[in-house]
């Protein structure tokens, strides 16, 4: 195997075992989680230390939730896309929250500072125009941010469905019936 292929191959093996142990894992656990000698870790990563920044950087990356947004079927309806789009947002929150809750306050200096914009939904909503009174980004972004709020776990008690989600971002919280509008 490639070093950059057992490289990822390890992180993807040690991020259940921070999930399930945090810091506390051992070389010889993440070594039996990869189906490697424990030497094979030191040949890839200079340390554990290494190897935990290693897999807090791939949760955060945003590479794979690009990839999967540039996934989503465009024959689609806007909301289906939406909502799919919705659902892989929510589980990235999930994930990354996940892990985080499990890590010291010293890696979590690593991931803070603003979400970077997502190109892959704002041309979601760039492919509607007619369906969406701002600027593609901006609502790339407040779906982001509204996804974030209702789903994470120590800002809302209860997730938020991704149709509600999506349901508010498309329609807000005024009435549209005649006469029960925002004034």
């Amino acid at each position: 195997m490639a070093p950059q292929e057992r490289r990822a191959a390890i992180v993807e093996a040690v991020r259940p075992l921070l999930v399930e142990h945090g810091e506390a894992i051992t070389t010889k656990q993440i070594a039996t989680a990869a189906g490697i000698a424990e030497g094979t870790i030191f040949r890839v990563f200079a340390d554990k230390d290494e190897l935990l920044d290693a897999v807090l950087d791939a949760t955060v990356d945003q590479a794979p939730l690009e990839a999967a947004l540039r996934g989503i079927d465009r024959s689609r309806s806007f909301e289906d896309q939406l909502l799919e789009a919705t659902v892989l947002l929510q589980k990235r929150v999930v994930d990354v929250w996940t892990l985080l809750s499990h890590l010291s306050a010293k890696r979590h200096e690593q991931v803070r500072g603003p979400m970077t914009d997502s190109p892959e939904l704002a041309k979601l909503f760039a492919a509607h125009p007619g369906r969406i009174r701002t600027e593609p980004a901006t609502a790339a972004r407040y779906l982001r941010a509204l996804t974030m709020s209702l789903t994470h776990p120590l800002i809302a008690a209860e997730a938020a469905s991704a149709t509600d989600i999506v349901d508010l971002v498309l329609h807000g919280v005024g009435r549209t019936q005649a006469g029960e509008g925002m004034a």
